[in-house]
């Protein structure tokens, strides 16, 4: 296939992760023949309504993304926070900012801050929180898999993530 339709293959496959795994975290990612599978989704828990969040759902998904893949600029209909269980993902923030965290919840540390424009890693043991504002994008440049649990509060009905155009 010519590199002119490739736009066209990434469009077409992160509409079919989306059409197929709505529900169950998906995120869109770039699916031509010789990139890497695209990561694997299981929902491990969903509410919808839950007490104090009336038109929200609240997920819980594991994530396995495979040596080489790549996670295309979105953004999330919610908040979402994610914990590095194994492997070391590449993270570029295009809008806002995000701080990476080590240690439980509000008493954890701050390891650093991702500023707009800037990439960083997020390894095993470290924790991140996505807000709506926030435009990002992520790759696996290892050659090990990355295990990602992620939870999210989201509107309904939305899409796990957002393609930005």
């Amino acid at each position: 296939m010519t590199k002119r339709f490739r736009p066209l293959k990434i469009v077409l496959a992160s509409l079919a992760i989306f059409a197929v795994g709505g529900t169950a975290g998906a995120v869109a990612v770039s699916a031509v023949k010789d990139d890497p599978p695209a990561p694997k989704y299981n929902s491990l828990a969903r509410t919808v309504n839950p007490i104090g969040a009336k038109g929200r759902a609240l997920g819980l998904s594991r994530v396995v993304i495979q040596p080489g893949a790549k996670i295309p600029l979105h953004y999330h209909e919610g908040t979402q926070v994610s914990y590095i269980q194994s492997g070391t993902l590449t993270y570029t923030v295009h809008t806002g900012r995000v701080r990476v965290m080590t240690g439980p919840g509000d008493d954890g540390t701050l390891v650093r801050t991702i500023k707009a424009g800037q990439t960083g890693k997020i390894r095993a043991g470290q924790w991140i929180k996505e807000e709506p504002s926030e435009q990002h994008r992520a790759n696996n440049f290892s050659d090990k898999k990355i295990v990602i649990y992620l939870a999210n509060l989201l509107k309904k009905d939305a899409a796990p993530s957002t393609l930005v155009p």
